[in-house]
């Protein structure tokens, strides 16, 4: 079939590392003779054609080779079809689905961790052991053993789908990272009446969709370059940098308090919650100034080795909290984030028409992932791969 196939052997990978030569040719191409996924010997199988998939920030760190080195233990797989933001369709039947692309105990066909039996299956202690599947990363979309978005053929199981009907193309490849967002949001039980979204790209806005959903009186900020085209529900948009403290202090009566030698101020009287969709040190430091004592920094972005002053931590007693993937929530009586953003997603007046900048075919995958890379100097947020175009868009 064919694919855009990555190939993370150690020399390759190293070459595509040295910055001079940082392209997107290294590990990656586009073939005609990769093998398409071999259905799991066990029940509930299914192929698909990605109808449509996404250009994911991670996606473009394995490109680059930018990905964290600790967390290159998770994701071992050398040959790997990216691509895990998928709708995709069962030629048999018509029907439609976006796919959720964990792989846990349940799919390898093993008896259930203690993570997947306390209800985290997004972070499965047998990630690495492939099972029935053939995979050895923790979701779809790292190991070529069951296809990816970014080729003409998925394999996935049928707990994995959930079906999406009409709902439009560009809006149903946004279930997998809405369903992120949404598990973000999820982790701050509401303590207060402000927050701050930094980053306005497809994971920031989708949060400020997800808690303007969950929480109809909320005040909320987004920050970041570009935050102005922010159209998902925020109060606010403002550019970053350290003006962010006077401009909420003016806005809500707040205190600035100006530390010796370092350019930005501390909020006195922050904010109650600051989810962080870039985690950068310039961003975490923006958010850590914002907070008010015992608020809650939620770290949504792929946060690697960084040089970080944590002192606000201690000082002003804040909860650092991270989260990954998506699944199951308590406050969603069991059900899964992913099953209820697919909902959301079928609901016109939910506001993501806009987040779908760019469409490619497979042959300009390069370009799609330049395009991804730029964000908002390309003008993009969500920038999609059609792997099949034979296979219509439902407008």
């Amino acid at each position: 079939m064919r694919a855009v196939l990555a190939d993370l052997s150690v020399p390759r990978y190293l070459l595509t590392a040295i910055p001079a030569t940082r392209r997107f040719a290294g590990m990656l191409s586009l073939r005609d003779d990769v093998p398409a996924p071999a259905l799991p010997d066990a029940p509930g199988w299914l192929l698909l054609r990605p109808e449509l998939a996404g250009v994911c920030g991670s996606d473009v760190a394995v490109a680059q080779a930018k990905s964290s080195v600790v967390l290159s233990a998770f994701y071992a797989a050398r040959k790997q079809i990216l691509g895990h933001e998928i709708v995709a369709v069962d030629e048999a039947t018509g029907e439609r689905f976006a796919l959720d692309p964990v792989i846990s105990c349940v799919h390898r066909g093993f008896d259930p961790c203690r993570s997947c039996r306390e209800g985290h299956p997004y972070v499965c202690e047998r990630f690495d052991q492939p099972g029935v599947t053939g995979c050895r990363s923790p979701t779809q979309g790292f190991d070529a053993a069951l296809g990816g978005g970014w080729g003409e053929l998925v394999a996935a199981h049928r707990s994995q789908l959930h079906p999406v009907g009409p709902t439009p193309s560009r809006r149903a490849v946004l279930a997998e990272p809405a369903s992120i967002a949404l598990h973000a949001a999820l982790r701050w039980r509401r303590t207060g009446d402000r927050a701050v979204v930094i980053g306005p790209g497809t994971i920031g806005l989708l949060t400020v969709a997800a808690l303007r959903r969950l929480h109809p009186g909320l005040d909320i900020t987004v920050v970041g370059p570009g935050a102005q085209r922010a159209t998902t529900g925020a109060d606010r948009a403002l550019d970053s940098g350290p003006h962010v403290v006077e401009a909420l202090a003016e806005l809500h009566g707040g205190r600035v308090i100006r530390p010796k030698i370092t350019r930005t101020p501390i909020l006195e009287q922050g904010v109650d919650v600051v989810f962080d969709c870039v985690a950068r040190p310039q961003t975490i430091d923006l958010g850590l100034h914002l907070l008010r004592p015992t608020g809650t920094l939620v770290l949504v972005g792929g946060a690697g080795r960084q040089r970080v002053d944590w002192s606000l931590v201690w000082n002003r007693q804040l909860t650092v909290q991270g989260t990954v993937n998506s699944g199951p929530e308590e406050t969603l009586g069991g059900r899964t984030t992913m099953s209820q953003v697919v909902e959301w997603l079928a609901d016109p007046a939910y506001p993501v028409d806009d987040l779908v900048t760019h469409t490619y075919v497979l042959p300009e995958w390069r370009t799609a992932l330049e395009t991804a890379a730029a964000g908002p100097r390309a003008g993009a947020v969500k920038v999609t791969l059609r792997a099949n175009p034979g296979v219509p868009l439902v407008p």
